[in-house]
């Protein structure tokens, strides 16, 4: 009975240490989940500090770039005006000309 008794006791001693080992695993991978998360954590908001300062960049350079593009319009249309106003003005002298010059031609006959 004693061999009985022992057997038993082994037994039982073997499960607790079995059930230690789990109870110890099933919190270290606890652990483990946590430190995860929290890493993941910071690198997200790492990730978002980033992104929102490459966008900031972004929008800036974007600005400046638009901000030239409409000086280079702007010189361009004056430019043009000028260029327009001299061709109406060219062309309302030529216009003139042509009427005096008819006018001139139709006063002769009636003299």
């Amino acid at each position: 009975m004693k061999t009985k008794f022992c057997l038993t006791k082994f037994w039982l001693a073997i499960a607790a240490v079995l059930l230690a080992l789990t109870s110890f695993s099933y919190a270290q991978a606890g652990d483990d989940a946590k430190k995860a998360a929290d890493d993941t954590g910071k690198a997200t908001s790492t990730a978002a500090k980033k992104t929102a300062h490459a966008t900031k960049t972004g929008a800036k350079a974007t600005g400046k770039a638009t901000a030239k593009a409409a000086d280079k319009t702007a010189d361009a249309t004056k430019t043009a005006g000028k260029d327009t106003g001299k061709g109406v003005a060219k062309g309302s002298k030529a216009v003139g000309k042509g009427v005096k010059k008819g006018a001139q031609k139709t006063a002769d006959p009636a003299k």
